[in-house]
């Protein structure tokens, strides 16, 4: 027995050793690659490895060529961003790899956030679907869309804890929630890089905004931050040392200022904390033309910004061309050394040896995979099936939802049939010609079982102007006001049902687009409730790219579904769980609030030394207002379905957590209703007393489960002292041994409570 122990042993450790040195052979292969070309290289061929300018494609429809070409000619660019086509980037690369001096191949970046050319839902709508893995599929589909059409780089994930609904980016991440945004980060990650980026639909993944840029003050896009080191480990850290963690090969830093000092040039930020306490060895590029902004900040002119950029850590400039154009002066007045230019140069080398750009400079250019892979069918099919998980079913008074396919039912407002508006922010990749109208969605569902009466009713405000800024890319044709909301109702009064497309645009979300008002839109309103005065039953279909106020609606509206903004399938994916096809399953990630006064709102709080003991009247000389309650409209984790879930008593293994040990929670959940579906079983967790004060609850499990009608499951979850561990005073990260509460429900606000003691 001890001979064969001693020869597996030995087998073992020749297996690992022969691992370790087929690993360390990679990077010492792509040391020694990398060393012998920077031999090779110019301070100035250094600094253009450093420089990313934009194509200009996206935005203006055509590349420029005469200077975009000059520069890859003359090696001043690591790579480029915003050209869409691949016979396009073929082109430029082409000049790179065959008429430039040292033919190093250029990254082609793009944000590529929640699809290609096949669209899905928003992100802060695919994270309401709590479902990992749709989120990598998502990812992956996306990576083998983009890398077909020549992108080698998306600049995605946006990982950014956002508690302020004001804030038009909260589109583009995953909520409010540390702990469920981490889960996102690496899902988004493995989908995009998939086996370490060697196959040809495999691409860098960049998360972003590195750091705190969701917390952006007055919810106002580009401003500043300020928050203490511990709130930021505690709260807002987490998703991103998760992207690290799982091998993310890019960070990109944020616009706004950290302790006063802009992300883009913050050393502690960039380089004590992301690489040398996380351990990153990646590329870190700027945001678009942030050093730049350097100046306008009041901290330093493009010069000295770009000093002060590169002795942060980054690697790589996109936009302002500082680098390229102030950094040799730099070098030789002393104010930066070789050493950090060939450091940044490295990683920028390192991130195309990884991608197997040196090997195959036109593995992104393979023109026979276009046709093949772009919105195809099965993708097709896949964001379907995701954009119907991500619906959030708010409010279904008298089980009006699903509806029957029969009779007349009137399709009402400016959503109803807007093509271009149907796959949100972030998607000026995809062709809207091609996608299916939520009209059309609904006519193909019902055929000849129901008759879609259709009307715009509105525009989505009053005031033109107003409107002008709201659809943004995407205009909308403007009618009459009067003579919209006259036709609306004669159309209403035809129909048994009435189904009002209602919300935001597209463009009211997404990057510099806040809001102080987060009705919906005035125009939009008075549709509503002229409908709702019609006596028909009304059933909302909310468009949005954020939490809104719904007070009104939700008092009045019988059933309220919002469907964010569903991606290229949208129509379909609506029509079916609207008519019952699909069960709604989505929980919401963010608060929905009372009132913008409530801002920032989240569920993770921290309570007062004067809580409000009554929620339902104001309380003198307690933490709560005059004019409203405390409690959203909507909490975090809150979603309804076609279905009736029950849930059991909870029950815990013991009462009490040793340090090595494991605590099992439990309970059963039963479907006494008359759909199938999904329901998402939650836990939160409590720290009773600790050295500094923790949140009222933090979500640390869930479950997604799927029960047919009739159907009941036990449900559980393992605690360990790992869950209880959180970053102190002294920023160590630790668990203190006392009294836990422990809960479980279908949401952050309807749970069962608990106690255990964990010692």
């Amino acid at each position: 027995m001890k001979i064969r122990n001693l020869v597996f042993g030995a087998i073992c450790g020749i297996i690992f050793f022969s691992c370790s040195e087929s690993g360390g052979g990679k990077e010492v292969e792509m040391d020694r690659f990398v060393t012998d070309l920077m031999g090779k290289m110019t301070i100035r061929e250094k600094l253009g490895q450093l420089n990313l300018p934009s194509g200009g494609d996206l935005v203006t429809g055509s590349v420029m060529n005469s200077e975009l070409s000059d520069m890859i000619r003359k090696e001043e660019i690591g790579g480029f961003f915003n050209v869409k086509g691949v016979h396009k980037i073929y082109a430029l690369q082409r000049l790179a790899v065959e008429e430039s001096r040292l033919k190093i191949p250029l990254l082609v970046g793009a944000d590529v956030i929640h699809g290609y050319e096949t669209i899905f839902p928003i992100p802060l709508a695919l994270s309401c679907s709590w479902d990992t893995l749709a989120v990598e599929r998502m990812a992956r589909i996306s990576a083998v869309e983009a890398s077909a059409d020549g992108i080698s780089w998306t600049f995605s994930p946006m990982v950014d804890i956002c508690r302020d609904s004001r804030w038009g980016r909260i589109a583009e991440g995953s909520g409010e929630d540390p702990y469920l945004g981490s889960l996102f980060a690496k899902a988004y990650v493995r989908g995009y890089q998939g086996n370490n980026m060697q196959g040809k639909d495999e691409i860098l993944s960049c998360v972003k905004h590195f750091a705190l840029y969701g917390a952006s003050e007055s919810g106002q896009d580009y401003n500043t931050v300020d928050m203490s080191r511990q709130r930021m480990y505690n709260e807002y850290l987490a998703p991103y040392r998760a992207a690290v963690d799982v091998g993310v090969g890019s960070v990109m830093s944020s616009f706004n200022l950290v302790d006063g000092i802009p992300a883009t040039a913050n050393k502690w930020l960039l380089t004590d904390l992301l690489r040398d306490e996380w351990g990153f060895r990646g590329l870190l590029v700027t945001d678009y033309n942030s050093i730049a902004e350097m100046s306008t900040h009041g901290v330093a002119p493009l010069k000295e910004a770009s000093i002060r950029a590169l002795q942060a850590g980054t690697d790589m400039d996109m936009v302002s061309c500082g680098f390229l154009n102030t950094l040799a002066e730099s070098l030789k007045e002393g104010k930066v050394t070789e050493e950090q230019i060939n450091t940044a140069c490295r990683r920028v080398l390192e991130a195309k040896y990884k991608l197997g750009l040196f090997s195959d400079p036109y593995k992104y250019c393979d023109t026979l995979r276009t046709k093949d892979v772009l919105y195809a069918d099965v993708h097709r099919a896949a964001a379907r099936e995701i954009a119907a998980e991500t619906f959030v079913l708010l409010k279904n008074t008298d089980n009006l939802l699903p509806l029957e396919q029969k009779g007349r039912i009137a399709l009402i407002g400016p959503m109803a049939d807007a093509r271009n508006n149907m796959c949100g922010m972030w998607s000026m990749t995809c062709t809207p010609s091609r996608h299916a109208t939520l009209l059309e969605g609904l006519r193909s569902a019902v055929g000849e079982e129901a008759e879609i009466l259709y009307a715009k009713g509105s525009n989505i405000y009053y005031d033109e102007n107003l409107e002008r800024g709201a659809v943004g890319i995407r205009p909308l044709e403007r009618g009459d006001n009067q003579q919209l909301l006259d036709d609306a109702l004669r159309t209403a009064l035809r129909a048994d049902i009435i189904v009002a497309a209602l919300g935001e645009c597209a463009e009211m979300s997404g990057e510099s687009a806040s809001r102080t008002e987060l009705g919906i839109p005035d125009a939009q309103r008075d549709l509503l409730k002229a409908l709702v005065k019609t006596g028909k039953p009304v059933v909302l279909l909310l468009f949005t790219g954020r939490p809104l106020v719904l007070n009104w609606e939700n008092e009045h509206i019988h059933s309220i579904l919002n469907v964010w903004f569903g991606g290229s399938e949208t129509g379909d994916a609506i029509a079916d769980v609207l008519f019952g096809k699909i069960t709604p399953s989505g929980k919401l990630t963010t608060t929905f609030p009372r009132s913008v006064g409530q801002l920032p709102l989240f569920y993770n709080h921290l309570n007062t030394g004067r809580p409000d003991s009554d929620s339902n009247v104001f309380n003198r000389y307690s933490s709560n207002y005059l004019d409203i309650s405390n409690e959203p409209l909507y909490p975090f984790g809150y979603g309804l379905s076609y279905t009736n879930f029950i849930y059991g008593d909870m029950r815990l293994s013991s009462d009490t957590l040793s340090a090595n040990g494991k605590l099992t929670v439990s309970v059963t959940v039963s479907n006494k209703g008359d759909y199938d579906g999904y329901e998402t079983v939650q836990l939160y967790l409590h720290d009773v007393y600790a050295e500094i004060a923790r949140p009222v609850k933090e979500l640390k499990g869930f479950k997604r489960v799927f029960l047919k009608k009739g159907e009941s499951c036990d449900v559980q979850f393992v605690i360990t002292t790992a869950d209880l561990k959180f970053y102190n005073s002294e920023l160590k990260y630790v668990y203190e041994p006392g009294e836990f509460e422990v809960m479980v429900g279908p949401n952050s606000r309807d749970v069962q409570i608990k106690c255990f003691k964990a010692e």
